[in-house]
């Protein structure tokens, strides 16, 4: 009855949080681990920049991948929370970009910053596209079995 419908659906959004948890946090890390590879201190901030345009780029594949077939299964649920909602939302950060540019507007250098800004959306805007046709090409491309083609090394 009523009291095993909640338990179910209790057990459906403690599943979600720990989904987007376990996500978040391994996105988290890759973002904190880019920040310390790739250059930092100067007007770019390349850490900054690669993770919202790779960011953008692979959210734009994966929701065009997975919403594509239309209804929502259980795994394409499962993989939108992880994946986009936990991975992807760790591993961007606008917060970070926001206070970046906040920083160059208050040093004097808003030119720099408004020039930052640009290519940041701009190349957010291109990469997010360029997910989307990807995603639309997986998420519409049979599968090797429905089209009768045997897997294995080409001959």
């Amino acid at each position: 009855g009523d009291a095993a419908g909640r338990a179910a659906m209790t057990r459906s959004v403690v599943t979600d949080v720990l989904l987007v948890a376990v996500g978040g946090a391994a996105g988290s890390l890759l973002r904190w681990g880019l920040g310390h590879v790739l250059p930092s201190g100067s007007v770019w901030h390349w850490s900054t920049l690669t993770v919202n345009v790779v960011g953008a780029l692979l959210l734009g594949l994966l929701l065009e991948a997975l919403t594509r077939p239309g209804v929502e299964s259980r795994r394409t649920h499962t993989a939108r929370l992880l994946l986009g909602t936990g991975l992807l939302g760790g591993f961007t950060t606008y917060s970070t970009f926001a206070q970046e540019l906040w920083e160059q507007v208050r040093s004097g250098d808003t030119t720099q910053a408004l020039a930052y800004a640009a290519v940041t959306l701009v190349a957010g805007l291109l990469a997010t596209a360029g997910g989307m046709v990807l995603g639309t090409r997986l998420g519409t491309r049979p599968s090797s079995h429905a089209r009768g083609v045997a897997e294995g090394p080409e001959q």
